[in-house]
């Protein structure tokens, strides 16, 4: 299927996605309706075991929200159209990884949030923030609570309240991404790395994504419960069997996700 806002494609195991509205990739309601149908297909395709995203050209992974949009009906659909998406990009059954080749800006900087892992080009003009308070407004599509939840209370304030902007370096050293690539290698490190998740167990994969994300939101007590849910389903699976078999007879498992 052709999409107008998107590009998507498939290499092995691996879903890729550009957010293709160069030069600062915008977000509107129609990225947003496109990329939850991507999803929503991918997540029933056994086929794609993780996912890509990133943006057109060399100047932005997303600008945020397309304020060309704003005070219109999509502009305030897509307000709440929003935190549906990205929400179900942090409660995915699969890996998701942001590819921050640019500026990764309000909505942008959300939408790498909410994905599982952060890989951000190391670069000058490639920075992550939330600078809608210099707007006079606040982020709306999680801003206020998933940074916070990655880089702790005092450095979200700083950000949110200031409209802070962090390089590569300095968005690793605070938790706000899990790698950083050097000029030319972003693509590179991020199919490989989801290619390794690809060859992990899916149905256990799927388990650790849903007891880590519902545990943040629970109490230890529940959270350990969730984890025993989990294990004792992924205990009976073809694949916990090929993972004990495979290490007794020293090779790699071949998961199949049954």
């Amino acid at each position: 299927m052709a999409y107008e806002n998107l590009i998507v494609g498939q290499e092995e195991n691996v879903g890729l996605i550009t957010l293709n509205r160069p030069p600062a990739n915008p977000i509107n309601l129609a990225v947003l309706n496109e990329l939850d149908e991507v999803l929503a297909k991918w997540e029933k395709d056994k086929a794609v075991r993780a996912t890509i995203i990133t943006g057109a050209g060399e100047r932005g992974f997303s600008a945020g929200f397309d304020l060309k949009t704003a005070g219109t009906p999509d502009g305030e659909k897509a307000m709440s159209r929003g935190q549906e998406v990205f929400g179900r990009i942090e409660k995915y059954t699969k890996p998701v990884i942001a590819a921050i080749n640019g500026f990764a800006l309000g909505g942008g900087c959300e939408l790498a949030m909410a994905c599982h892992f952060r890989i951000m080009l190391n670069s000058e003009q490639v920075v992550m923030g939330q600078p809608e308070i210099d707007r006079g407004i606040i982020p709306g599509w999680g801003g206020t609570q998933r940074l916070p939840r990655l880089v702790g209370k005092t450095k979200a304030l700083e950000m949110l309240l200031l409209g802070t902007r962090v390089h590569a370096p300095e968005a690793l050293s605070i938790g706000l991404v899990t790698r950083v690539s050097q000029p030319g290698q972003l693509m590179n490190d991020a199919k490989e790395l989801a290619n390794t998740l690809s060859r992990k167990a899916p149905i256990a994969v799927q388990i650790i994504l849903d007891a880590v994300t519902r545990g943040l939101e629970a109490t230890t007590d529940q959270g350990v419960k969730i984890e025993l849910e989990g294990s004792q389903r992924v205990s009976k699976t073809k694949d916990a069997m090929e993972g004990a078999i495979a290490f007794i007879q020293k090779r790699e498992p071949v998961f199949t996700g049954e």
